[in-house]
């Protein structure tokens, strides 16, 4: 697919500010000590259900350098159906999927309950800004197609 718009070039300042936004999303999850297989998975999670190959390729592959297994990698897309997960993993996953999906689901009010079940306040906003954040990423990246995944050799 070729690049549409080329965004680091035309929106340098915007460009920026999306990446000191994702900084500054991770240091929350680094600052509440959010586990990094879970921060990668609440990402892949979003990115596949926007459709975002760049985004999909990109957080299977850190999850699996965080030191998640490839069998839950390529399970997050059912993970509802899979036993792979625990309750602290699927209230996050599941909070992930109503962000992402706002339009439709409004976030309702028992995913955040089961989100701050397992999830301390600032936890939740710490998961908040790092779904939020990826969900940007993935707008621009679906619609600029400004980068792709490169396949790697077998």
């Amino acid at each position: 697919m070729p690049v549409r718009i080329d965004f680091d070039s035309v929106t340098p300042g915007y460009s920026r500010a999306m990446s000191a936004l994702d900084e500054a999303a991770t240091a929350e999850l680094d600052r509440v000590g959010f586990d990094a297989r879970l921060r990668e998975l609440i990402r892949l999670r979003a990115s596949q259900l926007n459709g975002c190959a760049y985004c999909v390729d990109q957080h299977s592959k850190s999850a699996v350098a965080a030191g998640d297994t490839h069998q839950r990698v390529h399970a997050v897309a059912v993970w509802q159906e899979s036993g792979f997960f625990t309750a602290r993993e699927r209230a996050a996953l599941a909070f992930t999927e109503s962000v992402t999906l706002l339009a439709d689901t409004h976030v309702p009010d028992e995913v955040v309950a089961e989100a701050r079940a397992v999830f301390s306040d600032d936890e939740v906003g710490a998961l908040l800004s790092a779904v939020v954040t990826i969900n940007a990423w993935n707008a621009i990246a679906v619609t600029t197609r400004a980068w792709r995944p490169r396949r790697d050799r077998d």
